[in-house]
């Protein structure tokens, strides 16, 4: 197994030993460093946030097992599990396993100004615009996109498929998955006011 170098350290050294079976590669990772020694960030001047807890360790861990129903499914047979929320992650993120049918059905390019959203395909061929193209992926396939990126997905393939969808930080977007089947009943300003209030701004 491969881990960014350190100092440019091919043997692994630094802070920790070497591990037998792991090795080193040059990244741009560049040295890491840890709070606890004091020197905090990266050559690259990247730094680790301010402690937002400050006890001596809690037992605060969420399990959610295999098999518990999604929280939503949606009038075409979309599911939503709701694996992590804002409200659950303290506002830090939101993860959501999405799963949908065979249908041709997704978003239209689009973009957020507040919002990073990821993409990690599990199962079935998800088609995602990155700003200017369309991409097939496929399982174990993974997008990224920054706040302000242009965006859309949808299901070409005829075939069920599933994913997961990361946005951060964590904004409430549970209302939006559980509105935005009905948009199509909402007058013009409710869907403007809709958009807007989910900050979804479509092209």
């Amino acid at each position: 197994m491969n881990t960014p170098c350190s100092h440019g350290d091919t043997e692994g050294t630094g802070l920790f030993p070497p591990v037998a079976g792991w090795g080193c590669s040059a990244g741009s990772v560049g040295p890491v460093s840890f709070p606890w020694t004091g020197d905090v960030g990266t050559s690259g001047g990247a730094t680790y946030p301010p402690p937002r807890y400050e006890g001596a360790g809690e037992a605060s861990a969420v399990y959610r097992p295999a098999g518990t129903p999604p929280e939503l499914v949606n009038p075409s047979g979309t599911r939503v599990e709701y694996l992590a929320t804002g409200a659950s992650t303290n506002g830090l993120f939101g993860l959501y396993r999405y799963t949908m049918g065979p249908e041709r059905l997704g978003p239209g390019p689009h973009f957020h100004r507040s919002l990073t959203e990821s993409f990690y395909v599990l199962s079935g061929s998800l088609a995602i615009y990155d700003g200017t193209r369309w991409v097939d992926t496929g399982p174990g396939d993974w997008v990224h996109v920054p706040i302000g990126g242009v965006h859309g997905f949808r299901n070409e393939s005829g075939e069920p498929l599933s994913m997961l969808l990361h946005f951060s930080p964590g904004a409430p977007r549970e209302e939006y998955f559980e509105n935005v089947p009905f948009v199509k009943d909402m007058s013009e300003d409710e869907r403007v006011e809709f958009y807007l209030r989910h900050d979804n701004h479509w092209l």
